[in-house]
């Protein structure tokens, strides 16, 4: 069956260099809040959240941390070249890739990848008063990404610490600077936890342990998952059709106990950024391949890109999550982990959300994509409002809490 086309030119709006916020505001809370509710629209300080939320609502966080993935090595001719490692290969476990102490394999991209041919490249940095010298070999490329081999000759060092010590932080690249030591700590959640992400879950920095406390005098809970975001979340919808988009595969960790919170709470959810929506989306539709499926396997969860549009609708957002727990006691599990390439447009139902806390984002992004299918039409009129009254858009910018009902 043909799909209606999503006419990704509909979803382009004007955004002036000077509204993009190059840097993030002084006090994170300070930020300002366009409240959307019902299609209606005000503003306010981004301290004033925990009163305006709905009576009952709880918040997911994405706890996920943004590592330093831009490392700058040298070739023994002098000549430069940045990797930015994307994902682990081997071991593909993100936990077990940062805590290797002698070897690493990673999917990357690599700039100035026409002077690395062949042979290695080398960084030197010193880490606990020694010197470590980093080794990154080629073991394959593609047409968008480079498997690269890292080694280094200090065996006691984790991965994890090399790359924090000598990388950088992967700020996005519509900012046009290069990263600042600032940058660390504010590109960065306070509740970042797991790291793995090569960009911030941008909806959660404008948080701070006041704002959290406030919340729960307020009697809002609040949850976490885990999404680590790749960096397919900068890449621009270039088809005219955005259907015709390749969504990058993003690798998601949520407990047992949390699924299980959920179903004892299965309404009022806020959703703090699109990476804990696309992340609860996928949940839905994992529960119901599993109850489509009952041979899956832990090996076997992934949600791909249009697998929401094949597969039955019909489950209950309890069905759904009834089936995960019991898959995870059956199967053992820990922590549930899964893929997804799941791409939201315009016309998609959502099953988990009451509301949704986000920034602003580019034009004709897949991440406005989710926003103009949460709220329909108005996406304009909040957009149009928001450019009215000069808010600061995309990362370090000011933030949106939307509630369509």
């Amino acid at each position: 069956m043909n799909k209606e086309k999503i006419h990704i030119e509909n979803f382009r709006y004007d955004l002036p260099e000077s509204y993009i916020a190059k840097y993030p505001i002084g006090t994170r809370d300070q930020s300002r809040l366009l409240h959307y509710r019902e299609g209606s629209l005000d503003h306010c300080s981004f301290r004033d959240l925990p009163e305006i939320l709905p009576e009952g609502s709880w918040l997911v966080f994405n706890n996920t941390r943004v590592i330093q993935a831009r490392l700058l090595f040298h070739k023994s001719t002098g000549a430069r070249i940045e990797v930015f490692c994307l994902e682990p290969v081997d071991p593909a476990d993100y936990e077990q890739s940062f805590q290797a102490t002698q070897t690493t394999t990673w999917k990357c991209m690599v700039g100035n990848a026409k002077k690395w041919k062949e042979g290695t490249i080398s960084l030197e940095t010193v880490l606990k008063g020694i010197k470590v010298t980093l080794v990154a070999l080629i073991r394959e490329q593609t047409d968008d990404s480079f498997t690269i081999q890292f080694t280094w000759d200090v065996p006691g060092l984790t991965f994890g610490e090399i790359i924090e010590d000598a990388g950088s932080t992967p700020i996005p690249p519509y900012l046009n600077r290069e990263a600042e030591e600032s940058d660390r700590e504010r590109y960065q959640t306070i509740y970042s936890h797991h790291p793995g992400s090569v960009a911030a879950p941008t909806a959660g920095l404008h948080f701070t342990d006041e704002m959290l406390t406030r919340l729960r005098q307020f009697g809002k809970r609040t949850a976490e998952l885990t999404l680590h975001v790749g960096a397919g979340t900068f890449v621009p919808v270039k088809e005219r059709d955005a259907r015709n988009h390749h969504m990058h595969a993003e690798w998601v960790v949520i407990s047992p106990s949390f699924l299980e919170q959920w179903a004892a709470q299965p309404d009022n959810l806020i959703a703090v950024g699109t990476t804990s929506t696309r992340s609860l989306e996928s949940l839905y539709w994992l529960g119901v391949k599993v109850l489509s499926d009952a041979s899956m396997s832990p090996v076997d969860l992934l949600i791909d890109q249009w697998d929401h549009e094949a597969l039955p609708g019909s489950y209950t957002l309890a069905q759904s999550l009834e089936a995960l727990i019991h898959f995870c006691h059956r199967h053992r599990l820990d922590q549930l982990h899964f893929s997804t390439r799941m791409m939201i447009i315009p016309g998609y139902k959502f099953r988990t959300l009451s509301g949704l806390i986000t920034n602003f984002h580019l034009p004709g992004s897949t991440l406005l994509l989710l926003i103009a299918a949460f709220i329909g039409e108005d996406w304009r009129k909040v957009y149009d409002y928001a450019l009215q009254n000069r808010f600061r858009f995309l990362s370090y910018g000011d933030s949106s809490l939307l509630l369509p009902r």
